[in-house]
């Protein structure tokens, strides 16, 4: 019985801490509009194949923003604003300097050639860290709408409910077996 306890409550604890970090996530999320930034990186959501397989599409990465953006070599991985709204990650394959300017000329890992345009290091947002979720990308993206953020809150919060339920349940089930068992003590 002690086991199934122990289970229960870690079962709880996860449930509830899968809700508080989803409930958090989303509302941060929506109040500020800007991207996801855990412990001074920042998240982003993979939504081409062009760096694949050093990351599939739908994957979440990080990147480290900020430094000196002239600091990158080749084969660094870089994430930078193509136009306003387009970020790109890719490899650095050559890098120029001009007096104090820096260029760099980036190429998809899965694509043939390098990028026709060389990006100006003030261009650079940072450098992939490494780190990589493979497919969470999708999950996030669902959960910026509408629906995926009420149901991203909702199910959690419907299976810790449950849990509750099925707690106090069995709860009661064992109350009403140790009664009945001293009741039979007693008549003895």
């Amino acid at each position: 019985m002690k086991i199934k306890a122990w289970i229960n409550r870690i079962f709880t604890t996860i449930l509830a801490a899968i809700l508080l970090l989803l409930a958090f996530t989303v509302i941060v999320s929506k109040v500020s509009g800007r991207n996801h930034d855990v412990f001074g990186y920042e998240l982003k959501i993979v939504l081409s194949g062009s760096m694949e397989p050093t990351f599939m599409t739908g994957s979440i990465i990080a990147i480290k923003p900020g430094g000196n953006m002239t600091r990158f070599q080749p084969g660094d991985v870089i994430t930078f604003k193509k136009k306003e709204k387009i970020l790109v990650t890719h490899r650095i394959v050559e890098v120029r300097k001009n007096g104090g300017n820096v260029l760099y000329s980036t190429k998809g890992d899965h694509n043939i050639t390098a990028d026709r345009d060389f990006v100006p290091s003030e261009h650079v947002i940072g450098q992939y860290t490494g780190f990589t979720i493979p497919y969470a990308g999708y999950l996030f993206s669902y959960a910026s709408t509408k629906l995926g953020s009420a149901l991203l809150l909702i199910i959690p919060g419907f299976l810790l409910i449950g849990n509750c339920m099925f707690s106090l349940w069995r709860e009661f089930t064992e109350l009403e077996k140790s009664s009945k068992q001293s009741v039979k003590i007693e008549e003895i």
